[in-house]
Order: structure tokens, then C-alpha cells, then sequence
């Protein structure tokens, strides 16, 4: 393909997943819709069940979504308005609006330049008497330095929450993210590692007390129908998406070894120029859920964003502005200059595309307009 012949390429084809899978599919759904059993049917215990296998842990519980994960997450362990909990303030909303819905007050973090994930240094300093959990976020595809902040956590006595809906099947140190701390949670939204066709998430833990009180708060806090130990919500996958999802992670480690191939050929091809690309240590497996560059700047950020878009190339911004500066956070009190280097990363990170479906043909495309767009910068 030459330089000059202009193509259209999407940061992410949600349908891509159902085209590369579409038979087996199609016979999930339609074994659902023939049975009738909609709500709670057996598909969804069958992926419980499956899920946890995977992760190697003793019980997931399936969800509505992600963010219900980790709102169930919290309301299992425990809390009560006022406790602290120590979340990573460059992040998507979910993990501190989860922590501000329920009335407990986020405390936020600063993470590492280069991984983007919470770091232990941060979270040690935000440590108090009423800090009642941590929130551990694996962004993009990567690991937290699990090993210092377990160390850190289990010091305190401080129950961990470990978010991957962007990480899912990555690894630190030979172990599954999400099954270090007391509970994990993750979302099946259509851009993840493991995607459903809507809305849908997973709680999952090695605690048969914690994996009880979790089911019962998502089922109205009851265990046993109309009577009810718990304050719960209603927040169930549906079976229709657990059939979907049943497909899906037969082919998960294929896809995430599809993410990791384009990585590393985005590695090669950008290692030159004057960028920061993702690292990946020998302890960590990378899932690539997104490949986040680092420009110097906004403008060049910006710049190198809309010249790709003029090449018919879609990109993203993750994030645009940190959690404590968000309006919703104003009365928590936070200010400029309080988490630098989060600060930072909001001026300087663009994702490129890097789904699974991505051919090598428009990956070099991708590649050699970013070198072009440098060459005459």
C-alpha cells in the first residue's frame, strides 16, 4: 500500500468479534431463545463456572456491568459512609464514582510514569487510620506493581480490589490479574478483552464468604426468594450475553495474543521516533487492551491525532483530564498541581488502534503516516 492511497481505519470494530466467530454464535443465541430462559438461565452459571477455571480462582459471580462489580465489590467488604478508599486518579470515572455513589470518600493517587497503573510509593502516602480499601486499577492491558502494593496492603491490614476490565488474562509474575486482592471485578463491554454485545460484568474472589454476600447483594440481597439478609441491588448478566460471552473466551487468549503480535510490531516499526511506547517487564504479560503512546505535549498530541484523522486513521484520547479534576470530585477539594504526573499523562497519551481484527496491511499504514507525520514536523 503506498503513503498516498488514503484508507479508512476505525480505532476499534466492535463487530469484528461476532464476523470471526459467527456460527457458534449464532447457535449460543439461538439455544437461548428457543429455551426461553432469559433471565438466570443456565448459560450464566455455566460461565460463571468457566471464568473462574480460567482465572484460576474458586468463584465468579456475573454482573450487569463493570461498574456494578465494583460497587457490589465494595458493599461486600464491608464499608460504611465516611471510610476511606484509595483509588488512581488517572483512570476512567467507574472505580471513583463507585466509591462516591456508595457515600465512602475517594482518596486518590498518583501513578507511574511509564505503566500508567497506581503506584505503591503514592498509595503508601495517602495511607490513614480510616483508609478501609484500595482500588487497583490494571490499565490498558498492564499490571500494577502487585508485589509492593500486596506487601503494602497486607502491612495495613487493607483490603485490595483489583479492577481489569482492561486487562483481563494479563499476568504479573506468572498469576492472573484480578486474583491477588480480596476480590477482582471486570466488564464485558464490546471494546474488552472479553466482550459481550451490551452491557455485562464479573466479580471474582478465592473467599466463599465474600462470593456469597456478593451473589446476594446482586440478587436484592437475598439468598432465598423474598427473604432478604441485605440491602442489595438487581445487577445480573443476562442470559443471552452469558451464551455470547461462552463463545468469547474460548478465543481469549487467542485474541490477546493477536493484541500482543500487534504490539510488538508497533514496537518495531516506532522505536525510532522520538515517542514513548509502552514497556512491558518479564513479569508482566501485556494484554494491549489499548497501545498508549506518549508525545511531548498536548499540541503534538493533538497535532499527530489530526493528521491521522486526515489519513482516515481514528485514534483516543485516554484520559483527557484526571478524576480530581473532574467537576464531579469538586467537593472533595482537590487542585492543579495535586497529582503531577497524572496530570501530565492527560497532555501527552494517544491510544492507537490495536484490536484484535486490525490487518498487518493497516498497521503499517498507521505506522508509516506517524513516521511521516515526524519526518515533516
Amino acid at each position: 500500500m503506498m503513503l498516498g492511497d488514503k484508507i479508512k481505519i476505525p480505532f476499534f470494530d466492535a463487530s469484528a468479534g461476532y464476523a470471526s466467530n459467527r456460527e457458534e454464535i449464532d447457535g449460543a443465541i439461538k439455544s437461548v431463545l428457543e429455551n426461553g430462559a432469559y433471565i438466570n438461565g443456565p448459560e450464566v452459571g455455566v460461565f460463571a463456572e468457566r471464568l473462574a477455571n480460567y482465572l484460576n480462582v474458586d468463584y465468579a459471580v456475573p454482573c450487569a456491568n463493570g461498574t456494578d462489580a465494583l460497587c457490589l465489590a465494595l458493599m461486600a467488604i464491608g464499608l460504611k459512609r465516611g471510610d476511606e478508599v484509595i483509588v488512581p486518579t488517572f483512570n476512567f470515572i467507574a472505580a471513583a464514582e463507585a466509591v462516591a455513589y456508595l457515600g465512602l470518600v475517594p482518596i486518590f493517587a498518583d501513578v507511574d510514569a511509564i505503566s500508567f497503573n497506581i503506584c505503591a510509593k503514592s498509595i503508601e502516602e495517602k495511607i490513614t487510620s480510616q483508609t478501609k480499601a484500595i482500588i487497583v486499577v490494571h490499565l490498558f492491558g498492564s499490571a500494577a506493581s502487585m508485589e509492593d502494593i500486596m506487601k503494602l496492603a497486607n502491612q495495613h491490614q487493607i483490603p485490595v480490589i483489583e479492577d481489569v476490565a482492561q486487562s483481563l488474562g494479563g499476568e504479573y509474575a506468572g498469576k492472573k490479574l484480578g486474583t491477588f486482592g480480596a476480590i477482582g471485578c471486570t466488564s464485558f463491554f464490546p471494546t474488552k478483552n472479553l466482550a459481550c454485545f451490551g452491557d455485562g460484568g464479573a466479580i471474582f474472589t478465592n473467599d466463599e464468604k465474600l462470593a456469597l454476600k456478593v451473589k446476594m447483594l446482586a440478587n436484592h440481597g437475598q439468598q432465598q426468594k423474598y427473604v432478604h439478609q441485605y440491602i442489595g441491588v438487581n445487577s445480573r448478566l443476562d442470559t443471552l450475553q452469558a451464551a455470547v460471552l461462552l463463545c468469547q473466551l474460548k478465543m481469549l487468549d487467542y485474541s490477546i495474543e493477536k493484541r500482543r503480535t500487534l504490539a510488538k510490531r508497533y514496537a518495531n516499526g516506532l522505536g525510532n521516533l522520538p515517542i514513548l511506547l509502552p514497556k512491558e517487564t518479564t513479569e508482566i504479560k501485556h494484554t494491549y487492551n489499548q497501545y498508549c503512546i506518549q508525545l511531548a505535549d498536548f499540541r503534538q498530541r493533538d497535532d499527530l491525532k489530526k493528521y491521522l484523522l486526515d489519513q482516515g486513521i481514528s485514534t483516543m484520547i485516554y484520559y483527557s483530564q484526571p478524576n480530581h479534576l473532574q467537576e464531579a470530585f469538586t467537593s472533595f477539594g482537590y487542585k492543579t498541581g495535586d497529582f503531577l504526573v497524572a496530570e501530565q499523562l492527560c497532555n501527552k497519551v494517544l491510544a492507537l488502534p490495536v484490536f484484535p481484527a486490525l490487518s498487518f496491511e493497516h498497521q503499517d499504514y498507521i505506522i508509516e503516516h506517524i513516521k511521516s507525520f515526524f519526518e515533516h514536523a
